[in-house]
């Protein structure tokens, strides 16, 4: 492997960012991309557009929730608009989300992992390579 993964890797796909402390009511506003922010969409789990656009089918959202061992991780989903209804896709994990972002939009893409980037200087997170079986 790399000793620098990079955005667009296959091996970047196994990456995911790990938070430090879960999102709640009290801090959601801190995570705040664009003109995006947070919202609890089922208890404990958060979400916020990472991309959308009217003149795009494809969309792509943040997602924060609670994985089996208790941490706190930022995934993503596509969302699907079939009729009224609004779906999100099951969760990627961090690295495979930024890449499919990176295959449809590269440039969104790059501001996601800046913000992200961001979020892991501020010692608010950790990435971490995680296996697949994950």
């Amino acid at each position: 492997m790399k000793d620098q993964l990079q955005l667009g890797d296959a091996a970047f796909a196994n990456m995911m960012l790990v938070l430090k402390q879960p999102v709640t009511q009290a801090n959601h506003k801190e995570f705040k991309f664009l003109d995006g922010e947070m919202q609890e969409i089922a208890p404990d789990i958060w979400a916020m557009p990472a991309y959308m656009t009217a003149d795009d089918a494809f969309t792509m959202f943040f997602l924060t929730t609670q994985i089996e061992s208790g941490e706190t991780v930022v995934a993503f989903a596509t969302g699907d608009q079939s009729g009224a209804e609004f779906r999100l896709s099951a969760p990627m994990i961090t690295g495979a989300g930024l890449n499919l972002l990176n295959d449809q939009q590269p440039n969104r893409a790059k501001r996601v992992l800046k913000f992200l980037n961001d979020i892991s200087r501020a010692d608010e997170g950790d990435w971490r390579l995680v296996d697949q079986a994950d």
